[in-house]
């Protein structure tokens, strides 16, 4: 085989590569823009269902589309389309209201027309209180930002069961905390109210975040497909590799978001 042969062969097989990594990365990009779209937990205001260092995929599928559905979230059309109604106990990710470059993620417990309202750390929706059933102990170790100085924390966890039936756990940290008694909330229509499963210890519909419309959902966080423990002592040290295998949280791995 002569040299002008192989250069030919050699110049053949880089493109037929190059075209499968170009085909391979669009196909990411239209699943990612249209289907589902990588998140990571970089609080804990939704422990014990997710922890700091969750990476999970959301199904932009479950509502369908808003404009902040796609990158930078151009103007290209108002409201929804394909759109889908979340259910109450829905895991969401959404556009913060007063920051719409920010996302949060919250469950859904008060659908449009309803009331809300903590009462005693017991939610009320539309006059009635929602089960609540004494679970266990949740224990956390949980670090400043610089891991200068960590704490055992201890919660009491329960089981909440929303009228439709939907069962997840909630922890409370203690007793007539700042969002354990509220006024009572009116849902407008076309809007959402959002709570974190961490009572104690989260920024939702209850204070600062308000009600959520329905435009600003993005999605509905579906399974985790990735853990590490970076809010612990020695979390994900990311710069010794050797240690990764420890620090990962393997039995995280594949769980579905309830």
């Amino acid at each position: 085989m002569s040299l002008e042969t192989n250069s030919k062969a050699a110049g053949s097989s880089w493109t037929e590569t190059a075209k499968i990594v170009i085909q391979a990365l669009a196909i990411a990009m239209v699943v990612r823009v249209f289907f589902y779209q990588p998140f990571n937990i970089p609080s804990g205001s939704m422990k014990s269902t997710l922890l700091i260092g969750d990476y999970l995929f959301v199904s932009k599928l479950s509502y369908g589309y808003s404009r902040f559905s796609f990158p930078f979230s151009p103007n290209l059309f108002s409201g929804r389309i394909f759109g889908a109604e979340p259910e109450r106990g829905d895991v969401a990710v959404f556009r913060l209201p007063q920051d719409e470059s920010i996302d949060y993620i919250k469950r859904v417990v008060g659908l449009p027309g309803d009331t809300v309202q903590m009462t005693d750390g017991v939610l009320h929706i539309n006059g009635e209180a929602v089960k609540l059933e004494y679970k266990d102990e949740f224990a956390n170790v949980e670090c400043d930002p610089y891991f200068r100085h960590c704490r055992r924390v201890v919660y009491k966890r329960f089981t909440e069961t929303l009228p439709n039936g939907v069962s997840y756990s909630v922890l409370d940290l203690e007793p007539n905390g700042d969002y354990d008694n509220t006024d009572i909330f009116k849902v407008p229509e076309g809007h959402y109210f959002m709570m974190g499963d961490n009572r104690d210890n989260s920024s939702d519909s209850r204070a600062s975040v308000g009600f959520v419309p329905y435009e600003n959902l993005v999605g509905r966080a579906e399974i985790i497909f990735f853990s590490a423990a970076v809010d612990e002592p020695d979390g994900m040290r990311w710069v010794s590799p050797w240690t990764w295998p420890f620090d990962i949280r393997w039995t995280r791995f594949f769980n579905l978001v309830r």
